[in-house]
């Protein structure tokens, strides 16, 4: 896991960087399975998120980066797994509730992409995950890190970053209905902190 080595050497120097601080942290459970499910706004999110716990997370990716191959050991030695997106793609599913099933952390990123298009629906993968393992589903809502490297129009800043962590919720009702509080408790994360500042591409990926 030699990337994931790296990131957690670059814990401290990205802590102090960006002035991370502890926000609701505690709601990631210190054992057991849960799916850690976050905003999308910046390349850097998958290096930032994990300053929030301790614990090995692993990462659902969308299947395209995997077709580079030294990408793919990256990411593969990194903890991530590949999912075809907008296909429902079972045998990803799979491997993240045999993950689950073992104790482990899972992280989605539900929008998908982190180029800014105005329209990013917030896709049912995580929720899946969750109900299927019957994990509960942490919703995170990552602040700052489209200024610190803005994605599409790029822009390099040092702002102050946030990692914002809600209450869990439980993995109960549908796949949608799910994802809807998903959304709803990230969205209230975000509120007092105002919208992301990107350069918007209109339309949907």
């Amino acid at each position: 896991m030699l990337v994931y080595r790296l990131i957690a050497l670059l814990r401290r120097p990205l802590t102090l960087l960006y002035r991370i601080r502890p926000e609701g942290w505690e709601q990631i459970p210190s054992a057991g399975p849960a799916v850690l499910a976050a905003n999308h706004e910046s390349v850097l999110d998958p290096f930032v998120l994990p300053i929030a716990t301790r614990r090995f997370v692993h990462y659902m990716a969308k299947a395209e980066l995997f077709r580079y191959p030294v990408l793919r050991q990256l990411m593969l030695s990194a903890g991530t797994f590949p999912v075809s997106r907008g296909a429902g793609d079972e045998k990803a599913i799979a491997r993240g509730v045999e993950l689950l099933g073992r104790g482990e952390l899972v992280v989605v990123f539900p929008q998908g992409t982190c180029l800014p298009f105005r329209e990013r629906p917030w896709r049912r993968g995580a929720a899946r995950l969750a109900l299927q393992a019957g994990a509960p589903l942490v919703p995170v809502c990552l602040v700052g890190t489209e200024r610190a490297l803005r994605p599409h129009r790029v822009k390099l800043g040092l702002s102050r970053i946030r990692i914002l962590v809600g209450e869990p919720i439980p993995p109960e009702g549908t796949a949608a209905e799910l994802t809807e509080r998903l959304e709803c408790a990230v969205e209230e994360l975000r509120r007092p902190h105002g919208p992301p500042a990107h350069a918007w591409i209109d339309g949907r990926p």
